[in-house]
């Protein structure tokens, strides 16, 4: 498959995956009939009315295609220097991570957010959504970019990757942001002994289910994703922008099928041999220095379960725990979270 790279649109395959979604373009997601501007409040959601809905989003920053690992990536690059690859969790897409691409590049960065496989524009494949699979994504994305190492940052699912990674790839990474997410022994553990936490992934229990999970996620324009969005933050809360991007893009075709597998693996895994393996592997020590923040109103990943990551990391680690975030700390408090950020990776640029 050629590479694009040009920042226009692309097609994401719509026949790489089951199609569990109704019958939308995935660069062409038009918001439901009878959304009223008003409704969609301003910028990009009030134009989604009168144009075709988009996962490039305009902005300063390059949209391209890279291959890595056997799948196609779409990411979103700005600036230049040492690499930063920031990598979303559910149900956000690249785009979650717009406000810290502009202040990575302009701190003398290579700033790039890149979705994961089986959502937004990168390539929804019938399989491949374990952690093992998953991590070898991010790492064969650094090196397609022409990078041997880089500082990796992952919120939610895409800081328990971010773990995965500096455990199978420590070569690779030069630094560890993870946000929202414990260290994966961490997480099993409180699944296994927790009752508290194991309530908070109420919804990932639903996500167990065939097929009827990926029907009520994108009903009523995705209305459930919505409320999950609603509820997981802290005060500030989400802006209607955002919420009507992640509701549009939940619906592209067999999004939300292949978003929630890696769900079904973490549960459905937990007395399985591959599962066992998986978290005796994760006991390798973590080399890379490592910011650990958490939402302190979290609650889907409870700051008790995320606390204690340290343990795991044989290099500086620092934890930041902060009042009155809930699930999304980059976009909840951007301004505190891109200072520790960028904080963080100044101290480990060598």
């Amino acid at each position: 498959m050629p590479l694009d790279q040009k920042p226009v649109p692309a097609q994401p395959s719509a026949d790489s995956g089951p199609d569990s979604g109704p019958g939308l373009d995935p660069e062409k997601a038009a918001p439901a009939s009878g959304r009223e501007p008003a409704e969609a409040a301003s910028g990009a959601a009030a134009r989604a009315d009168a144009e075709p809905w988009s996962i490039r989003q305009a902005g300063p920053w390059t949209h391209r295609d890279l291959a890595a690992n056997g799948a196609r990536f779409h990411i979103a690059e700005l600036g230049s220097g040492p690499l930063v690859l920031l990598v979303h969790g559910w149900p956000e897409y690249w785009w979650a991570w717009r406000h810290q691409l502009t202040a990575l590049a302009q701190a003398g960065y290579r700033a790039v957010a890149l979705d994961l496989r089986g959502i937004g524009g990168s390539d929804r494949t019938p399989r491949g959504y374990d952690p093992g699979n998953l991590a070898l994504d991010i790492t064969g994305v650094i090196r397609s970019l022409g990078e041997r190492r880089a500082h990796l940052v992952g919120h939610a699912s895409g800081g328990t990757l971010a773990w995965v990674a500096a455990v199978m790839r420590p070569s690779v990474i030069q630094s560890l942001t993870v946000v929202s997410a414990a260290h994966p022994r961490d997480l099993r553990r409180a699944l296994l002994t927790d009752r508290r936490q194991f309530a908070a992934f109420e919804h990932v229990l639903g996500f167990q289910r065939p097929w009827i999970p990926e029907r009520r996620l994108v009903a009523d324009d995705a209305e459930l994703v919505g409320r999950y969005l609603t509820s997981w933050t802290g005060p500030n809360g989400l802006d209607e922008t955002a919420l009507h991007a992640y509701r549009q893009a939940i619906q592209i075709p067999s999004t939300a099928h292949c978003s929630i597998e890696p769900y079904r693996w973490l549960l459905r895994s937990l007395a399985r041999p591959d599962g066992i393996q998986f978290a005796r592997r994760m006991k390798k020590p973590i080399t890379a220095p490592t910011l650990h923040v958490q939402g302190a109103a979290d609650p889907v990943l409870l700051s008790h379960t995320a606390l204690g990551g340290g343990e795991y990391v044989a290099a500086p680690y620092r934890w930041r725990l902060l009042p009155g975030v809930g699930h999304f700390p980059h976009e909840e408090a951007p301004e505190e979270f891109t200072a520790e950020l960028l904080d963080w990776v100044g101290r480990h640029k060598e």
